[in-house]
């Protein structure tokens, strides 16, 4: 099959699509604009639900008189959901389609967010915020890709990492959203939780309308709506042409272990996995931790942490597509582990000095995070960029949640040195496994980024 480009929509004007394309020309930058906004939204909000915790959670704790294991597993309740829906919800993705979870997963999470005004124990309090976790893990198996499967190749890694942006935005904004609601306003814990909702509701109605992806249409065998869409949404014409690429071959779960995507799947698996676990241990108790290393003020240590960390990740956003993948996800990695290690092996540092090294981890992991959101969207195929996606997300999921469960118990009872000599070993895991296996994808099209190793895709 040959599609020939055209910026008209004239000759597609057949054809139960349901999008704007039915009714007249697209403003295409306009509707990337708004795409990548609407899909940045869903990593804002949970940003904020995973940062807005670490400001409460001591309010909590005696509010409810939860042990270290419940504090523990509150504040990784939303990354055990995200666990669950991460898979499932790519795999709804690849089978039912990107648009209707798009809106269903926002609208699950409104519910749970609503529902934390109403919470009077700790099984409740951690029950909403897994469905509320299950709702965000579906949004990174749904966002990711379908915005992967509508940027141009020249933009698509900077779309993608600029989602990152918005995460730790909602991250840092919930501890300043925190601080003002508990230490200004005094309010209770409760109405700091459910404040999520705003957000929530805001972008679920920006997310009507939003079309269907033509390359999840193209391998469904839905040629001429894949057609149509493509002529009216993607801005540039070779990825007009690269959906002719798309076959009908369906996804299964075990082709992300075939000889064809094992190295991919245990790439971005292990790289993110190893990038998140000693961030969210780190940073959803940054206060905490700084006050124990002799830091008067962790909260403001915490705000500062963070704010680094966005700073990490807009560079990269800003070099992606000039200095490629390999050299944003690699050498950050090595520098994450050698600051660490002095933390952990200098048990006499001096409080400043201390703050540098976590501001200098947070600015460096920050950075090869941001490519954490590019990967999955590049190295797998349509017909499991959603299952791949998710797999992934839920993978990592396994190491932000272990970490910030852990990090308690641990500062406790190993003490801070080996805590942070643990999470040095981490970063060191990731960054070797990203130096064997991570690819170059900047400057190409999806079905060359996503081909099976070792030839180019062939899908029947």
């Amino acid at each position: 099959m040959t599609i020939t480009n055209t910026d008209s929509v004239g000759e597609y004007e057949d054809g139960p699509v349901g999008t704007k394309a039915d009714q007249g020309p697209v403003d295409k930058k306009r509707f990337l604009v708004k795409l990548t906004g609407v899909i940045a939204g869903g990593m804002f909000i949970d940003g904020y639900i995973l940062g807005i915790v670490g400001t409460v959670i001591g309010a909590i704790t005696l509010d409810l008189d939860m042990s270290l294991y419940w504090e523990g597993l509150i504040g990784a309740s939303a990354l055990i959901g995200i666990f669950v829906g991460g898979p499932l919800g790519g795999w709804l993705a690849d089978k039912l389609g990107r648009k209707p979870l798009f809106a269903i997963d926002l609208a699950i999470f409104i519910l749970g967010s609503v529902m934390q005004f109403f919470v009077d124990s700790a099984w409740q309090l951690f029950a909403v915020r897994l469905l509320m976790g299950i709702a965000i893990g579906a949004d990174y198996s749904v966002g990711w890709p379908l915005l992967s499967e509508f940027a141009p190749r020249r933009l698509r890694g900077k779309l993608l990492a600029y989602c990152e942006v918005a995460w730790y935005v909602g991250f840092m904004f919930a501890f300043v959203a925190g601080f003002l609601m508990t230490t200004v306003w005094s309010l209770d814990w409760r109405i700091v939780l459910g404040s999520s909702t705003v957000p929530a509701v805001i972008l679920f109605l920006a997310r009507l309308g939003m079309p269907e992806s033509p390359r999840w249409l193209m391998n469904k065998g839905r040629t001429e709506e894949a057609t149509k869409i493509a002529h009216a949404y993607l801005e540039d014409p070779s990825d007009v042409v690269d959906i002719a690429n798309e076959g009908t071959r369906k996804g299964t779960f075990g082709m992300l272990f075939s000889p064809a995507y094992r190295r991919a799947t245990i790439f971005i698996s292990v790289f993110w996995f190893c990038a998140v676990a000693p961030y969210f241990a780190i940073a959803t108790f940054a206060a905490s931790v700084l006050e124990g290393y002799g830091l008067g003020d962790g909260l403001v240590g915490a705000i500062g942490v963070n704010g680094l960390a966005l700073v990490g990740v807009m560079v990269s956003v800003l070099l992606i597509e000039r200095v490629g993948r390999r050299k944003l996800t690699i050498p950050q990695q090595w520098v994450c582990a050698v600051v660490l290690l002095i933390i952990g092996l200098w048990s006499s540092a001096p409080p400043a000095v201390v703050l540098i090294c976590f501001l200098v981890f947070a600015f460096a992991n920050a950075m090869s995070t941001a490519l954490t959101g590019v990967y999955p969207g590049e190295i797998f195929p349509t017909e499991i960029r959603g299952l791949g996606t998710g797999f992934a997300t839920a993978f990592s999921r396994v190491g932000a949640g272990l970490g910030t469960f852990l990090l308690p118990w641990s500062m406790h009872n190993l003490g801070a040195g080996i805590t942070m000599l643990i999470a040095a070993g981490i970063c060191i895991v990731g960054a070797s496994v990203s130096q064997v296996l991570a690819p170059e994808t900047m400057g190409r099209n999806l079905s060359e980024t996503s081909a099976p190793r070792g030839g180019q895709p062939a899908r029947t």
